[in-house]
């Protein structure tokens, strides 16, 4: 469904033994308004020097040519019939009704058994010169990419990652690099596979090995060797986790080529487990708490198999607002950043922008994005362009280690470019404080006070620390119950019960009213002094969905389940601690609070040098 949609009434199948081919028999229908197949028009329209499109095909047969455009709304309106015969054909289709969104496509009928092979949205002019922030002109970019994968204990996912590099010679034809650190111990090198994917690319393939100095030392590394030591115009950042759509590379690279001005290119995500799932369309800084969230118009958890982009509803569908459709996903949604599971950036943006921030893991994309909107080279991220990756929802990383990497790099790109009031994000820090209190979430708590107070200890120290974070945080989080992972709750004794205590969610409108006893309840039971032979055996058994701060504010024990299913932490309520976790949280964002704007100033400053190739370069030699 990610690629064709074969008509209900079609008798017999559609064929297909290769990515750039496909038989349709006589008198059947298909049609590519598809995320993979479809043009995202408004994209083009609002970024590139173009004011057409080509839509070029072969076939051996045939058959009839239906080419559609969508407006923002969704509504499909026809634009052209074409029957065509055994032949290269090429229709060439404006670009002037897309300014809000929109999409085109094309279906076909089969008079005859057809063919259709080699299909394509082509440029009718080569890319001219790009306009920069001030005015002057670039010479327009070559068509070649260095593709950069750190890699950090995933020897198999990185060896699948190059070897689907190769598999599309098209693209393959315009890699000029393939650079991958390795910051882990498990190396890809020893994994069968690799020297074959090696040999493909020779000289073309770089390993470079460090410590693990996390995503944005590894990205830090490719954007590094790539300016230093290559003339690609392009650099793309992919994760190593993922499983790679070769053509998306491809189409990165042209919509960077084809901008009117320097862009960042971000891929969208779709999910690795569900793979007709798009994760989001697009994603901005929040000012009132500077913490992620969508951007206007934006999609979470689009699944196509379900919602093809033709499932607009009706008159009735829309009167009703529980009802779900595609119509968003014809609309132009305006970024401010791209997650780095596949970035593409123009060279130009590389050496104005400088290196990553040392951050660790991250924020380091959202950073980078900021600064180079501030440089004036804004991010896209771009429909059908798109990798597979884990779903977010099969990590604990708001409540593991990397919840103090979370915080404390939230509070540093605050301070670079957070202008407004402190007190939004304070708040929002407390909120969350209160809530993990609920959640006996005690190691989450301490390490996020330990992410405050490395944040009020300056920029001077993140290259320092860069390396030694983690393994101080894991140390620091092994002090507490809830981040020690048991095998399964059947290693421990079963659960003695809660009774009357809510396992199940609320939804609806009223559902904040309807919580409020559980609230009250739940405050009355936190004042109280934890019962300690609870701490023998836990009351309830928890899936990590029926978690919530309303059930385990009640109780003084519970097991509750990693989101990947893999063991259990054995929380355990302690009054005395909660109390203390919560006094130095307040304490140290009242301090937040009083001395925020020295923060900027120190953080402001130390950027340059943070970001330069010449301090990076002291960390990778």
């Amino acid at each position: 469904m990610l690629y064709i949609i074969e008509a209900e009434q079609n008798r017999e199948r559609l064929r297909w033994s290769n990515r750039a081919s496909l038989t349709v028999p006589a008198g059947e229908e298909v049609s590519f308004q598809t995320y993979f197949n479809a043009f995202p028009a408004s994209y083009w329209r609002r970024w590139s020097q173009l004011d057409s499109i080509i839509l070029a095909l072969d076939i051996d047969g045939e058959a009839n040519i239906s080419i559609y455009r969508s407006k923002q709304d969704g509504q499909r309106i026809s634009v052209a019939n074409h029957l065509v015969k055994t032949g290269h054909h090429e229709f060439e289709l404006p670009l002037k009704n897309f300014e809000d969104g929109g999409w085109l496509w094309f279906d076909v009928t089969a008079e005859t058994e057809a063919t259709i092979s080699q299909a394509a949205w082509c440029a009718p002019s080569a890319p001219g010169p790009q306009t920069m922030p001030d005015g002057t002109t670039i010479e327009p970019s070559d068509k070649r990419v260095a593709v950069g994968i750190p890699t950090f204990n995933r020897p198999t996912d990185a060896v699948a990652a190059l070897q689907a590099l190769a598999e599309d010679p098209v693209v393959d034809g315009i890699i000029d690099f393939v650079l991958m650190p390795d910051q882990g111990n498990q190396h890809p090198a020893d994994e069968p596979g690799y020297d074959e994917a090696v040999a493909h690319f020779g000289e073309r393939f770089r390993e470079f090995r460090q410590g693990n100095l996390g995503g944005s030392g590894g990205y830090s590394r490719i954007m590094f060797e790539a300016l230093e030591n290559t003339e690609s115009p392009f650099i793309l950042y992919m994760d190593d986790d993922i499983a790679i759509e070769p053509d998306s590379i491809l189409r990165a690279v042209q919509a960077a080529r084809y901008a009117a001005s320097p862009i960042i290119v971000g891929g969208q995500m779709l999910n690795l487990q569900e793979r007709s799932q798009l994760r989001t369309t697009g994603e901005q800084v929040d000012r009132g708490d500077f913490m992620w969230g969508a951007a206007p118009h934006a999609v979470y958890d689009h699944d196509f198999a379900k919602y093809p982009l033709s499932a607009i509803g009706d008159a009735q569908s829309h009167k009703d607002p529980s009802s779900y459709d595609s119509r968003a996903l014809h609309r132009r949604v305006d970024v401010e950043y791209n997650g780095w599971w596949m970035c593409l950036f123009p060279r130009v943006v590389a050496e104005t922008n400088g290196q990553p921030l040392p951050l660790f893991i991250k924020w380091d994309d959202t950073e980078y994005s900021l600064r180079a909107a501030a440089n004036g080279f804004p991010t896209v991220t771009w429909p059908g362009a798109a990798i597979w990756h884990m779903a977010w929802a099969d990590k604990d990383d708001a409540i593991d280690w990397q919840a103090y990497f979370h915080l404390r790099n939230r509070l540093i790109v605050a301070a670079l470019y957070h202008d407004g009031d402190t007190k939004g994000i304070t708040r929002s820090i407390f909120k969350s404080t209160l809530k993990h209190t609920m959640c006996m979430e005690y190691s989450t708590m301490a390490i996020q006070i330990e992410a405050m107070r490395d944040f009020l200890a300056g920029p001077d120290q993140l290259f320092d620390i860069l390396e030694t974070s983690l393994p101080r945080i894991a140390k620091l989080r092994s002090n507490y119950s809830d981040a020690v992972i048991i095998e399964s709750a059947d290693q421990l004794p079963a659960p003695t019960g809660a009774p009357g205590v809510p396992t199940h969610n609320i939804g609806g409108r009223l559902a904040k009213i309807k919580k409020l006893p559980w609230a009250v309840k739940g405050l009355k039971h936190l004042l109280s002094k934890e019962d300690p032979r609870h701490h023998e055996a836990p009351q309830l058994n928890l899936t990590p969905d029926e978690a919530r701060w309303f059930t385990l504010s009640r109780v003084d024990s519970a097991t509750v389940s990693t989101a990947g299913g893999t063991g259990v932490a054995f929380r355990k309520r302690d009054r005395d601690l909660a109390r203390d976790l919560v006094e130095q949280t307040r304490e140290l964002l009242n301090e937040i609070e009083e001395n925020f704007d020295e923060m900027r100033r120190v953080y402001r400053e130390a950027l340059p040098e943070l970001t330069s190739r010449e301090s990076w370069r002291k960390i990778f030699e």
